[in-house]
């Protein structure tokens, strides 16, 4: 059965003298379903939000006001390293291999985790980053300044040392820092969304590909972060006064799209929350939905984690209580997408090298697919499958004779040709060899009648003749004299005036 698993991070000290937790462990590994429990822990972290990031191999926390990272491996359960960067780091994200970090003093720092490749672009905002989001081919970078940048991740990662990093789009519309950035998993022009907050009590959905704001929504107190469901058809944003909201994009009322009822340009006043988190709990720092959508898992300033159930609305029940401020809670993929190599260890970033070596575990065979196990991954029946099916079914069956009767005219042609291509050389010698070899190596073989040895001489035949041909296009590069058994005189065979030219004698046989 699958199991759906989460990471959570906390920063800042103890709440209480909680002896249940242990005071070192900063990243916990919880798994959700089938049934809830700690998978596993890392210590030595103090993680603050929008600086958690998990693959299938590893986690990456950067820590509170300092320029470093944990890096932990999920395999073997330890730290693997810490990485220094030269500035303050106030967000982090994973794009495939590449983790981006965005520092206080609003660069980009882009890390390609399986080479040590690192790229540097200038400061993109006035103010520090605090929340970055990805895509296969895009990044987006919010500030304290107001501003979201979409940069382009192939232009990022651009080999040209000379390259001038600039962001593709600036998105402006908020008045006070942004709090919360998600992004949509469609990257079709036309459907890519990704929503941010602020503290400007506004939360807009954008269409970042082309700038557009899709709708303004107004709360009442400031939002501190937002999440998109994973079809990105529900906006679940909280607030500071620990309420929730749950806001659907295409319902009976449409907030964006076509069938929204009101302009883009109005903004809506958002009044009806989902839910208030207790007081003991507090408001929401982090918040994610799971996979299927039913429900939200919430981390708490005041240390619980809490899931709300959205098929019954009821009240959320706690996971568990961490004994400090939780500020991420990161899903790990349910179907991680498969990948021929695995990198097992990173490597530290470097900007002085301009060379750089990948070395990863292959995983799996990477061979071509057999018929059968493309059959095996297959549900039903292939259309490769079912094209053979009715082909079989159209024709008639071919009898053994009449199987004998094509594998003999296709010998005679491949005789034929090798004949025809002997006769081409330009060297007495080298011509009647040729074609001596080929009826004697026919003679030998005509009693073969096992249907895989005549296949296996018909490709010999057949790379024969391949042979035959280049050999008599590099024959003709050469002037040989006419030997007198080829009716030929002495002599060279210039061509010129009263010279010998390569020419039979009249009447000669």
């Amino acid at each position: 059965m699958l199991s759906e698993e989460f990471f959570s991070s906390i920063c800042g000290p103890p709440l209480a003298a909680n002896t249940a937790v242990s005071k070192d462990i900063g990243i916990y590994a919880h798994t959700l379903t089938p049934s809830y429990s700690v998978k596993s822990t890392f210590k030595k972290s103090s993680t603050p939000t929008n600086c958690l990031a998990v693959n299938d191999t590893h986690a990456f926390a950067a820590q509170d006001q300092k320029a470093h990272v944990h890096v932990y491996s999920r395999l073997r359960g330890n730290q693997e390293a810490l990485i220094s960067f030269s500035e303050r780091i106030r967000s982090l994200a994973l794009a495939g291999d590449v983790l981006v970090v965005g520092t206080a003093e609003g660069r980009l720092i882009l890390w390609e985790v399986c080479t040590g490749r690192q790229v540097t672009t200038p400061p993109c905002h006035v103010q520090a980053v605090t929340c970055l989001a990805t895509t296969p081919f895009h990044i987006l970078s919010a500030s304290e300044d107001s501003n979201i940048s979409v940069w382009s991740l192939a232009a990022l990662l651009e080999l040209d040392a000379q390259a001038e990093h600039e962001p593709e789009r600036t998105l402006s519309n908020h008045r006070s820092a942004v709090t919360g950035l998600d992004v949509g998993p469609s990257t079709n022009p036309e459907t890519a969304i990704c929503v941010s907050c602020s503290k400007d009590k506004t939360c807009i959905i954008w269409n970042y590909r082309t700038g557009d704001v899709l709708r303004t929504l107004l709360f009442p107190t400031i939002p501190l972060c937002a999440s998109l469901d994973p079809s990105a058809r529900a906006l679940l944003v909280s607030t500071q006064d620990g309420s929730v909201y749950l806001m659907e994009l295409f319902g009976d009322k449409p907030l964006i799209g076509s069938r929204s009822l009101e302009l883009a340009s109005i903004v809506v006043q958002v009044n009806s929350p989902l839910g208030t988190a207790d007081q003991d709990a507090g408001p929401a720092l982090c918040m994610a939905f799971s996979y299927d959508g039913t429900s939200i898992i919430t981390g708490h300033t005041k240390g619980r984690i809490l899931r709300w159930n959205l098929s019954d609305g009821g009240h959320p029940t706690e996971l568990a209580n961490l004994n400090a401020a939780v500020t991420n809670v990161v899903f790990v993929p349910l179907l991680p997408q498969k990948k021929l190599t695995r990198a097992l260890n990173v490597v530290k970033p470097s900007q002085s090298l301009r060379q750089y070596a990948f070395t990863s575990q292959l995983e799996g065979d990477i061979a071509p697919q057999t018929t059968l196990s493309k059959m095996l991954a297959t549900p039903g029946f292939s259309a490769e499958a079912i094209e053979r099916a009715w082909l079989s079914m159209d024709s008639k069956p071919i009898s053994a004779e009449a199987q004998l009767r094509a594998e003999d005219s296709k010998l005679q042609g491949v005789y034929r040709q090798l004949l025809r291509q002997g006769e081409q050389f330009s060297a007495y010698n080298f011509r009647e060899y040729a074609k001596r070899r080929t009826r004697d190596a026919f003679r030998e073989n005509m009693k073969v009648d096992d249907q895989r040895q005549v296949q296996e001489l018909v490709q010999k035949g057949l790379k024969e003749l391949q042979v035959l041909k280049r050999q008599t296009v590099l024959g003709q590069f050469y002037q040989i004299d006419r030997l007198v058994i080829e009716g030929g005189r002495s002599g060279k065979d210039a061509g010129g005036e009263d010279s010998v030219v390569r020419q039979k004698e009249p009447g000669y046989d």
